[in-house]
């Protein structure tokens, strides 16, 4: 019986720990050949010498499970090295099907005490590391398109967060980041639809290291159950995006965790106002939009617990 994935190959980042192996290993078991990226960098911040064991490691799982893969050790953020990884993938399996970006890291301060190069670091590997990629993968499928006259199998699932979404106070870099993401993903969406390439971002919810902070101290699942944080739950969501199945999902958001998919609408228009005259006057902006806000409730943002809707244990 033929497997969703068959015949495809798909570069996962990022993909040597976490959401992004449980995202490889998913990819492989529904058919999908492998590239696993990850710079292998051992602190959450980037920080520490690169190492090819974490890449490796996945990759060898795949293999011993008799899936087919192969490890990619470089940073995706280094342009040149972002190239050489479609390239791997290319040269390997003969083409480049899907493309999962999911490398990152964290430099968490307040926007008041948050360095120069702890903003840029995070915009860096983030933004610029899911651009590069993108940019490449694109390339090439433009190009297929253009050979085949007509549309090709492309697939982009980008990784956003609720950082963004909800807002997180210690994290403007990493939240500007996410944002700037979901801006690169519906904007891609667009650029590519003509080829047969499909775009979509998710903001998965899972316990992983970079989130060990964010959900220390929430309730953890008893003897024989699974985390509903387990990024197990959100490879699945991954994999079907990659999928034929999915042509007709483009420029999409999607929340994920424990069971659970939700669809995040664009922003809409809450309210309205027109002008008396020609031009909005500082009285008349007055008169509209404080009695506005002074019968909204406060514009709070939620913390993990109110957001998760998880208890902590």
């Amino acid at each position: 019986m033929a497997l969703p994935l068959d015949g495809l190959t798909a570069v996962v980042t990022g993909a040597g720990r976490g959401l992004g192996r449980a995202e490889a290993l998913e990819l492989a078991r529904l058919g999908a050949a492998v590239v696993v990226n990850d710079f292998g960098a051992p602190g959450r911040d980037g920080s520490g010498d690169a190492s090819a064991a974490p890449a490796q490691r996945v990759a060898a799982e795949i293999t011993a499970a008799g899936g087919r893969a192969v490890a990619h050790t470089g940073d995706v953020a280094d342009h040149e090295q972002a190239r050489e990884l479609v390239e791997l993938a290319v040269s390997s399996y003969g083409k480049l099907d899907i493309l999962v970006n999911n490398a990152g890291i964290l430099r968490d301060r307040m926007i008041f005490s948050m360095t120069e190069d702890e903003w840029d670091s995070v915009i860096r590997v983030h933004l610029k590391g899911h651009f590069n990629t993108t940019h490449f993968a694109a390339a090439h499928w433009r190009a297929r398109s253009k050979a085949a006259g007509g549309p090709v199998h492309g697939r982009i699932v980008n990784t956003s967060s609720e950082a963004f979404l909800a807002g997180a106070a210690g994290q403007p870099n990493y939240a500007a980041a996410k944002g700037g993401i979901v801006g690169l993903t519906t904007s891609t969406a667009l650029a590519l639809a003509k080829y047969g390439v499909t775009a979509n971002a998710i903001c998965p919810r899972a316990r992983t290291r970079m989130t060990e902070d964010v959900f220390a101290g929430f309730a953890e699942p008893g003897e024989g159950q699974l985390d509903p944080l387990a990024p197990e739950h959100v490879a699945p969501l991954v994999g079907y995006l990659a999928s034929p199945a999915a042509a007709g999902v483009n420029g999409q958001l999607l929340v994920v965790h424990g069971g659970m998919v939700a669809i995040a609408e664009r922003p809409r228009i809450a309210a309205k106002f027109d002008s008396a005259k020609d031009a909005f006057s500082y009285a008349e902006l007055d008169g509209l939009l404080t009695p506005y806000y002074a019968d909204r409730p406060p514009n709070e943002t939620f913390g993990a617990a109110e957001v998760l809707g998880l208890k902590r244990g």
